[in-house]
């Protein structure tokens, strides 16, 4: 799994766990397909190893089997060391019924589907709350004295019988969702938004399809796409949602199977499931051309979908939560003029990283894959936020005219002159083996790059990993010594240039007219930036662009001031591989914001900071001087293997700009104006 994915979840858990010491009620939210009930686990697992005396609840739709689903990831992730503080167990009345079930009180993390706790059911009239009163204590002194915490998992759906006991019970409450109802107060404390998932490769970038587009265009698209996918070694499949109000029957008959009859189409699997039972004069509707039919109940159906080579799944309106496919890359919304934009929910379905664990293995073109949704609907308003952009022109012309060279860190394996067997032979064994849940604990806290090393080197041999693990911290100190030293781990690896498409998503920080490679696809002219510096930054080279400090590019038929379009832009990270490999516990890619070419044909690559901290943003100043640290080293290092370029970190403190400058190897620390000068003096 890539570093940058490990990072982007233990910083959410990490700010979790911050605000949940500051506050009674906390929400988190993180797009569909992030890793959710994993940051749950690693959550409950640090709360229980501080404090033994805590409990956690957790409330899961019992749609879909959200419940059973998230115990048995628990259980599996405690099995295996990787969160071994959890003892789950999950409330179910599948055995014993409502009358005679019993919740045992020697678990420390207790899974609820929401519905087995409505209004009027035995559970909760008695053995629930009999069992929270056992737990807390609250009953005449004599109980455990626990404190319980409840997570609401899927928390925009309602939870109203929990909330009325809120108070008497739950010393915390956590809301996980990727969509929290801001209505009822639901607004994220914690959050990993959607272009940060896309940008660690976590969830798939969306390509939003034609609104002319009908059901035959988007399943010939399927048909090229499936053949790409042979590369991934992925059986690929599309989803298409129909309604759910009287119409479904028609949209299938009509619309959808006559396509899927055709002689060009009789290659692909298809499965339609729509459940209309409990409306008037209606039934399921459930069919497929596998051969499962007639040999597996239609229950099964959905689980069969999972994993197996239909290639076409036709769903009602709603898909349940939880009810994950990471090999689902396309959905198709059958619309009329009622259709509605896509829930959230829906969409997560189809943005899924199907290689994600094996993601650095891949090509290129391969990760591409991997990481894109080919999407027809209606968007949501949340992604409405999310703006695409595209070079000027083709951008061929532009990518020709702005090329640069990129690094990246060559790993101890793959050096010549490391021999890991001469490595091991020095250690000893020990005498006395360490319990193997410590060691794989201990390994999992090392780096992936380490980890890979570990099993590269054990080659399935139990006796070669145990040695290694128990001694990962001299292997990783050995590597910490190796990729630290930039000089041997630092290599130029490929010219590249700005993509032709990407994305940038909304913010305060806005400008417009920015007269650089850009263009919104919406003929919108306003840009917005991460952060005021960054912002305060593109608007000082917007005016050195206008003075002449900027090489311009001739461009016929592009509505720019004259015609003419300056060399600079924002390094957007969606698509980019503008991007400079460093080391901080592990592989990171720095991606510079910006990228200009002056007039006198130089390229100068920026990365903009601040040390001044906006009224509630939560930075750990410390995270946040170790990550400049880092670029100051990773910079000066690059500056001698590509002594053309001029690497700079401009760093705002208050208004004023202190710039940082890297060039041949020296570092220079400039000011603003002397910036400026450098670009007019030929050297």
């Amino acid at each position: 799994m890539l570093q940058e994915v490990k990072d982007l979840q233990n910083n959410a858990v990490e700010r979790l766990i911050k605000s949940i010491g500051k506050k009674k009620e906390t929400t988190f939210r993180a797009p569909t397909g992030s890793g959710k009930t994993y940051m749950m686990a690693d959550l409950m697992n640090r709360v229980i190893e501080a404090n033994e005396h805590v409990v956690f609840l957790v409330s899961s739709l019992s749609k879909g089997d959200l419940a059973r689903q998230n115990y048995e990831s628990f259980k599996e992730s405690a099995d295996k060391g990787v969160f071994p503080k959890l003892d789950p167990y999950l409330i179910s009345t599948d055995i014993s019924g409502e009358e005679g079930l019993h919740i045992p009180t020697d678990h420390n993390v207790y899974v609820l589907p929401r519905d087995l706790f409505k209004q009027d059911s035995l559970l909760m009239r008695g053995p629930m709350i009999n069992f929270l009163r056992t737990m807390t204590g609250d009953i005449f002194g004599k109980g455990l004295n626990k404190t319980i915490y409840l997570i609401k998992d899927e928390c925009h759906q309602l939870t109203s019988n929990l909330d009325e006991i809120s108070d008497s019970f739950f010393r915390k409450i956590i809301n996980f969702s990727a969509t929290p109802n801001r209505s009822r107060g639901q607004i994220p404390d914690v959050q990993i938004t959607d272009g940060e998932a896309e940008e660690a490769c976590l969830i798939k970038k969306v390509e939003f399809g034609s609104q002319n587009d009908t059901v035959e265009d988007a399943i010939n698209k399927f048909k090229e796409v499936r053949q790409k996918y042979i590369s991934l070694d992925v059986e690929p499949c599309m989803i298409i949602q129909i309604s759910n109000k009287g119409k479904a029957e028609e949209e299938w008959n009509n619309r959808i199977k006559p396509v899927l009859d055709k002689v060009e189409n009789q290659g692909l699997k298809w499965m339609v499931m729509v459940d209309l039972k409990g409306r008037k004069n209606e039934t399921s509707l459930c069919d497929t051309n596998d051969i499962i039919k007639g040999k597996l109940p239609v229950s099964q159906w959905k689980d069969y979908a999972k994993h197996r080579g239909i290639d076409i799944i036709i769903f009602k309106m709603v898909i349940s939560e939880g009810w994950d496919i990471p090999r689902a890359c396309m959905l198709y919304q059958v619309r009329d003029s009622h259709s509605k934009q896509l829930d959230e929910q829906v969409l997560g379905r189809v943005r899924r990283n199907p290689r994600l664990l094996d993601f650095e293995t891949l090509t290129d073109q391969q990760k591409k894959l991997a990481t894109t949704a080919w999407v027809w609907g209606i968007m949501p308003d949340s992604m409405k936020a999310r703006y695409s952009v595209s070079l000027f022109g083709n951008g061929t012309d532009i990518q020709d005219s702005i090329r640069v060279k990129s690094t990246k860190l060559v790993q101890l394996t793959q050096k010549a002159e490391f021999d890991i067997e001469g490595f091991m032979s020095k250690l000893e064994d020990k005498l006395e083996a360490t319990n193997i849940f410590e060691l794989y604990k201990r390994l999992c806290k090392a780096p992936n790059d380490v980890q890979n090393l570990c099993y590269e080197y054990a080659d399935g041999d139990v006796l070669r990993w145990y040695k290694l693990a128990e001694n990962v911290e001299k292997v990783k100190a050995r590597y910490d010594t190796y990729i630290c030293d930039y000089e041997k781990s630092l290599v130029v690896d490929k010219e590249v240039s700005f993509p032709t498409c990407s994305s940038f998503s909304d913010s305060e920080h806005k400008e417009d007219d920015m007269s650089w490679v850009w263009s919104r696809k919406d003929g919108k002219d306003k840009f917005a930036f991460d952060s005021y510096a960054e912002k305060e930054w593109a608007s000082e080279l917007r005016k050195l662009a206008r003075r002449g400090y900027i090489m311009e590019l001739e461009m016929p038929g592009i509505d720019a001031e004259d015609s003419q379009l300056y060399l600079w832009g924002k390094n957007y990270p969606l698509n980019s591989e503008i991007k400079y490999e460093y080391y901080a516990n592990g592989i990171h890619a720095s991606y510079p914001d910006f990228v200009m070419k002056d007039k006198l044909g130089r390229i100068h690559i920026f990365e903009v900071k601040s040390v001044n901290v906006a009224a509630g943003l939560n930075i750990d100043m410390n995270e946040y001087e170790n990550k400049v640290k880092a670029l100051h080293e990773l910079y000066l290092a690059c500056s001698k293997k590509l002594p053309e370029y001029r690497f700079y970190l401009p760093i705002m403190k208050d208004e004023e700009w202190r710039v940082r400058r890297y060039w041949n190897g020296i570092f220079k620390e400039i000011s603003h104006e002397e910036f400026k000068k450098s670009l007019k003096v030929q050297q």
